[in-house]
C-alpha cells in the first residue's frame, strides 16, 4: 500500500472525470463544458447556475416515401440555449429546428418546398435525484487500477431529472397545420456512469400532449470517451410513435473537446423502414459562457468532513523538484484514471526495499 499519497493522481483522475462530461456529468457545474450534443439524448444534469450555453447544429438529410412515390431533401438548422436558472440544478431551455424542406412527388411531377421551424419548444429540467451527491462515496482508488475502472453495480443507480415545457406552433407552419398554438410535453431523463469511461443516458418523452397526434418517444444513447479524454464517441438508438408517423432510428458518432468551454462534433444515422426511408448527417458545436461562481459557506455552516477532512502530517510540507514535474501535465492526453499498473508495482517493490509491512491488498 502507498504510504504517501500521490495529489498529483487524484487532481488527474478527478479532471478526467469533469473532462468526460457531457458524457459523465457527476455534478452540475463542470470545469468543462457538458453539452447534449452531438446526439438527440438530453443529459440529466444541468449546465449550474448562472452559465449560458448555445448548442448548433447544421444537419442534411435525404427522405424517401415508397409507398407514397416521392423524394426530399431536407437543410436544417439545429439550436438550442440552456442556461441555469436560479439553482444549481434547475435549467432553462429553448430549442428548436428550423428546416427547408424540398419534396418531389416523382407520380404527379410536381415541387413542394416547406420552410419553417420543425421544433420549437421552451421548457424547464430540474434534477431530482443524484447518487454522486456525496463526493466521499466516489473518490478514485488511488491504490488500484481495476478498481477505477472495472464495472460496479451501483453505477446502474442513475441520476434523475424530470422536464417539463410546451410546443410553439408560430404562425402558418406547414409541418403542423392542425396543431394549437401551445402544446404541453413532459420528459424523464436518467443518466448513469456505467464506467469512468462509458455513460448510459435514457430519455423518455410524451410530447404534443392535447394534439389530434401526441407523441411518445424514448432515446438510449451509450457515450465512450477515448484514451485522450479530449476526444469521445457514442451511439444511440431513437424510438418514436404517434398517429402522424412512427420510427425507430440509429445515429452514431463523435465529438472533440477544443477547450474547457468549445466542443465541435458530427454523427450520423439513419432509419430502418422505408416509409419513409432517412438518411442524415449533422456536424455542430457548443459553447458556453463560463460565468459560474462557487458559494462560499461560512465555516460554521459547514457539515463535518465537507472542507477536505483533517489536515495530514507533512500536508503542507515543500514539493520536491521530481514531484513538481510530474504535477506540470501537456494536456488531456496526459490526464489518466489513477495510478497505472506499472506505477503499482513500482511502489510495491519500494515499500519491500523500505521493509514496511501494511496489511491491505493491492488490487490489480
Amino acid at each position: 500500500m502507498f504510504r504517501v499519497i500521490d495529489l498529483n493522481i487524484l487532481k488527474n483522475a478527478l479532471f478526467l472525470l469533469a473532462l468526460t462530461t457531457p458524457l459523465i456529468g457527476i455534478c452540475q457545474y463542470t470545469d468543462v463544458i457538458n453539452s447534449n450534443r452531438p446526439g438527440l439524448s438530453v443529459s440529466a444534469y444541468a449546465v449550474g447556475k448562472g452559465v449560458p450555453q448555445i448548442e448548433l447544429g447544421l444537419s442534411y438529410e435525404k427522405r424517401d416515401h415508397a409507398n407514397l412515390n416521392y423524394d426530399s431533401n431536407i437543410y436544417g438548422l439545429d439550436f438550442s440555449v440552456r442556461y441555469g436558472l436560479l439553482l444549481e440544478n434547475l435549467e432553462l431551455n429553448w430549442e428548436g429546428t428550423y428546416e427547408n424542406q424540398i419534396i418531389t412527388y416523382n407520380s404527379l411531377g410536381i415541387i413542394e418546398s416547406r420552410t419553417n421551424l420543425s421544433i420549437n419548444r421552451l421548457g424547464a429540467k430540474y434534477l431530482i435525484f443524484d447518487p454522486f451527491k456525496n463526493p466521499d462515496s466516489n473518490k478514485p482508488n488511488l491504490y488500484s487500477w481495476r478498481a477505477n475502472n472495472k464495472f460496479k453495480f451501483k453505477n446502474l443507480i442513475p441520476a434523475i431529472s424530470v422536464y417539463a415545457g410546451a410546443n410553439f406552433v408560430i404562425g402558418d407552419n406547414p409541418f403542423y397545420p392542425t396543431d394549437p398554438t401551445v402544446s404541453p410535453r413532459v420528459m424523464l431523463a436518467t443518466q448513469s456512469r456505467l464506467t469512468p469511461r462509458f455513460v448510459l443516458i435514457s430519455n423518455i418523452s410524451y410530447d404534443r400532449i392535447a394534439t389530434d397526434d401526441p407523441e411518445l418517444g424514448y432515446t438510449l444513447s451509450l457515450s465512450h470517451a477515448l484514451r485522450n479524454p479530449k476526444w469521445s464517441v457514442f451511439l444511440e438508438n431513437q424510438g418514436v410513435s404517434s398517429d402522424r408517423y412512427a420510427d425507430i432510428l440509429l445515429r452514431g458518432g463523435g465529438a472533440y473537446l477544443v477547450n474547457e468551454n468549445f466542443q465541435v462534433d458530427a454523427n450520423l444515422g439513419g432509419s430502418f423502414k422505408n416509409s419513409p426511408s432517412r438518411l442524415f448527417v449533422s456536424v455542430g458545436a457548443s459553447y458556453r459562457l463560463d460565468l459560474h461562481k462557487d458559494v462560499l459557506i461560512p465555516i460554521e455552516d459547514q457539515k463535518a468532513g465537507e472542507n477536505g477532512g483533517s489536515i495530514k502530517k507533512n500536508s503542507m510540507k515543500k514539493k520536491t523538484k521530481t514531484a513538481k514535474g510530474r504535477n506540470k501535465g501537456k494536456g488531456a492526453e496526459d490526464i489518466d484514471l489513477g495510478p497505472s499498473k506499472k506505477d503499482i508495482k513500482r511502489q510495491r517493490k519500494k515499500d519491500k526495499k523500505n521493509k514496511t509491512s501494511d496489511n491491505g491488498v493491492i488490487d490489480f
